[in-house]
């Protein structure tokens, strides 16, 4: 199946992101910049000591196209996580949350992940919308010598602007899905 134009547009402005920012950190006043965009339309930005990697999603995929009615933009990837598996429990929306025990996330997928050590899993995220986690955009699957992988491009990461290479079963799922990940947001849109 071949991604969507808003899939790849998705991929192509994390991807743009990264190229621009990922050498910087974010007290450099290049990346405080534009991390004060990201914040744009979702909640007053106050400065870079505060989170920031739900906004860069949000703003990447309202970049991408999504509208409000679509994807719910937000400082915390718990709630537009939990808006997300509500739009999959419900069968509506473009932006539908998975379980990724048994989805294989594509380019534009939103991969959300446990930290802090953490261990919350698909349940927990069906019905919370307030917990720690983190997520980034895939913006490549592929395969070499040592199997099936994705990368995602996710916002404070390392302070930065980041990039992560996940391992993949052969069937495309991720690798520890109950240990470390606990939703996939597909992009149908």
């Amino acid at each position: 199946m071949s991604s969507s134009a808003f899939a790849r547009r998705l991929a192509d402005i994390a991807g743009k992101q990264y190229d621009k920012y990922h050498l910087l950190r974010e007290q450099d006043p290049v990346l405080a910049a534009q991390i004060a965009l990201y914040w744009q339309g979702i909640e007053a930005f106050e400065d870079v000591s505060v989170p920031w990697s739900a906004v860069f999603v949000s703003s990447c995929v309202r970049q991408a196209g999504a509208t409000a009615s679509e994807f719910r933009f937000a400082a915390a990837h718990s709630q537009f996580v939990n808006a997300a598996i509500r739009n999959q429990i419900s069968n509506v929306g473009v932006i539908r949350g998975r379980d990724p025990a048994d989805y294989a996330p594509k380019l534009g997928d939103i991969l959300q992940n446990n930290r802090s050590g953490k261990h919350f899993d698909y349940a927990y995220a069906t019905t919370h919308s307030a917990y720690i986690s983190h997520s980034a955009i895939v913006t490549e699957v592929g395969t070499d010598n040592r199997g099936k992988y994705l990368r995602t491009i996710g916002g404070n990461e390392n302070d930065s602007v980041g990039m992560k290479e996940v391992r993949l079963k052969p069937s495309g799922l991720v690798l520890n899905p109950i240990a470390i990940y606990i939703c996939v947001i597909e992009t149908l849109k």
